[in-house]
């Protein structure tokens, strides 16, 4: 029981640091960005080059990561979404679909549909031993940095100057403009944020279950999409909450329930969280004049 508990807050925690930047760019671009799940693909395979063919140690492999899906991020909304800023949600949904196929092929061009298999970068870390259980170091390391990213990330949108800039985004881009935001720069750099998240999400997933596709960051994406309308689309306290909640659900539903249902009892529990409350569970309904 407590074993399962734990293994369910370590998956949603990854789940929660992917729906962080799923519900950054939803909040303040008011997009959703389908390819996000395979920028968390994109970096593992980073991760797993640098360590495997260069030789490089585990942090200096995770910092590339970072910093080739940042700069993946800001290059996919300017030449994918940035000239979709005015237009309907359904055309920026058909290009978020269409840049997900784009690097899952381009994947598969470059490293083929052969599984890799990632090495365990936080194996000669301690773990931690609580009676009879152990629990491995990349669980604790996945926790612990679900929350280092969730506090840092509402102190940063709280109190400084260009989360205030984000936060005025968010709410009106019109009026955002005309007290001096550059609107097209705080986007960049939420997708830029958004997608050093998902490479930090990325190596851990891996870590966790070390197997690398190009497909590998498609399930993941969905659910953790999942857990950003679950806990609350837009709120950074709401993508934590949901993340966990649906990571700990996949788990019991995996080991008291079925396997193969496993995926079908967390999407029928987000069904039912949004028929009974459909903002989600820390989202706040918001009223637009007409």
């Amino acid at each position: 029981m407590l074993a399962n508990l734990i293994n369910g807050i370590s998956l949603g925690s990854v789940y929660a640091i992917i729906a962080l930047g799923y519900t950054m760019v939803y909040g303040i671009a008011k997009m959703l960005n389908f390819a996000h799940g395979d920028v968390i693909m994109v970096g593992g395979y980073i991760a797993f080059c640098s360590i495997a063919y260069l030789g490089w140690p585990p942090a200096l492999a995770v910092l590339a990561a970072v910093v080739v899906c940042t700069m993946l991020g800001i290059v996919i909304e300017r030449l994918a979404y940035k000239p979709l800023r005015n237009a309907t949600s359904l055309a920026v949904l058909i290009t978020a679909i269409g840049v997900s196929y784009f690097l899952q092929n381009a994947a598969l061009l470059i490293w083929t549909s052969n599984t890799k298999v990632f090495p365990n970068i936080f194996a000669n870390l301690p773990g931690l031993t609580l009676g009879d259980m152990q629990i491995a170091p990349v669980t604790l390391i996945t926790v612990l940095a679900n929350i280092v990213i969730m506090v840092a990330l509402t102190l940063f949108t709280g109190k400084t100057k260009m989360g205030k800039a984000m936060r005025a985004v968010s709410e009106d881009k019109g009026a955002a403009t005309l007290m001096g935001i550059n609107v097209n720069r705080t986007i960049s750099l939420t997708f830029a944020i958004g997608s050093g998240l998902a490479a930090i999400a990325g190596v851990l997933l891996c870590t966790a279950y070390p197997t690398l596709m190009p497909t590998t960051g498609a399930m993941p994406g969905i659910k953790a999409f999942t857990a950003a309308v679950f806990g609350g689309i837009g709120s950074i306290p709401g993508a934590m909450l949901g993340g966990i909640l649906l990571g700990v659900i996949e788990i019991f539903g995996k080991a008291y329930i079925s396997t193969q249902l496993s995926d079908a009892i967390v999407f029928s529990v987000l069904i039912i969280v949004l028929l009974v409350k459909p903002t989600g569970l820390l989202g706040r309904k918001v009223n637009e004049k007409v």
